[in-house]
C-alpha cells in the first residue's frame, strides 16, 4: 500500500500524470487524484478550515495542504501519513508532520481539539467502523472529527481493493466508501455524534463529535 501512494505522489510531484483508482471486488470504485493533493488548495477546503479553530491532527496528511495551510494561518496543527514520499513534501512546504500509523503512538492522543478526515481518508484501512473508534479516543472530550464523504446515493464499500495505476506499481490498498447517507449508522455504531453536515464545491462533509 505504502509503494503505491509513494509512487504517486512522487510522480504527481514531478508533474506527471498520477491519479489511479481503485476496484472493490463488489464493484465499488474510488479515484484517486494525488496531482490535486500537491496543490496548495482545492476548492472547498475554506469552509473545512475553518471549523478547525484549536489545534489540529490532521490524518492521512499526505503533502501536507491541510497541515500547511493551518499552520500558516498560525492554528497549531500536526499531519501524520504512512506515505514517506508524502512526509517528504509536507516537510518541504513547511507543515510540521509525523510518518506514522493512526494506529501507531500519536502524540496528544485524547486531547486533540479537531482532527481532519479530508480527502475520503475516512477510508484509510478498509474498516471505516474502526478508524471513527480510533479517531474518538484521539479526540478531547468535546472535540471535533471533520470528515470528507462520499455523496449521498454513492455505494458503501470496504475491504481490499485493486489498484489501477498508469505508469506506476499496481497492488492493493486497504480502502472503504462512505457515503454521507450511511453516516449515521457509522456514528451511532462508533459512539459519535453528528454535529453538521455540509456540501461545498461538489464535496460533501461532516463534523462529528464524541457522544
Amino acid at each position: 500500500m505504502n509503494a503505491v501512494f509513494d509512487t504517486a505522489l512522487a510522480r504527481a510531484a514531478a508533474g506527471h500524470p498520477a491519479a489511479f483508482t481503485a476496484r472493490h471486488a463488489g464493484g465499488g470504485i474510488h479515484r484517486f487524484d494525488p496531482a490535486a493533493w500537491c496543490r496548495d488548495s482545492i476548492a472547498g477546503d475554506a469552509a473545512l478550515l475553518g471549523r478547525c479553530t484549536g489545534p489540529t491532527l490532521d490524518v492521512g496528511c499526505g503533502p501536507g495542504r491541510l497541515t500547511g495551510a493551518l499552520a500558516g494561518a498560525g492554528r497549531p496543527a500536526l499531519g501524520i501519513d504512512i506515505s514517506a514520499t508524502a512526509i517528504r513534501l509536507a516537510r518541504r512546504r513547511g507543515a510540521v508532520v509525523l510518518h506514522r500509523d493512526v494506529y501507531d503512538a500519536v502524540p496528544g492522543t485524547g486531547r486533540w481539539r479537531h482532527l481532519l478526515l479530508a480527502d475520503g481518508n475516512i477510508g484509510i484501512g478498509g474498516d471505516p467502523h474502526r478508524l471513527l473508534r480510533r479517531c474518538r479516543r484521539l479526540l478531547a472530550a468535546d472535540g471535533h472529527l471533520h470528515a470528507e464523504l462520499a455523496p449521498p446515493g454513492t455505494p458503501a464499500w470496504s475491504g481490499t481493493a485493486t489498484v489501477r495505476h498508469p505508469g506506476g506499481p499496481g497492488g492493493t490498498v486497504h480502502w472503504a466508501c462512505v457515503p454521507v447517507d450511511e453516516l449515521p449508522a457509522l456514528a451511532a455504531a462508533t459512539a459519535l455524534r453528528i454535529l453538521s453536515t455540509w456540501t461545498e464545491a461538489g464535496r460533501w462533509f461532516a463534523t462529528l463529535t464524541p457522544r
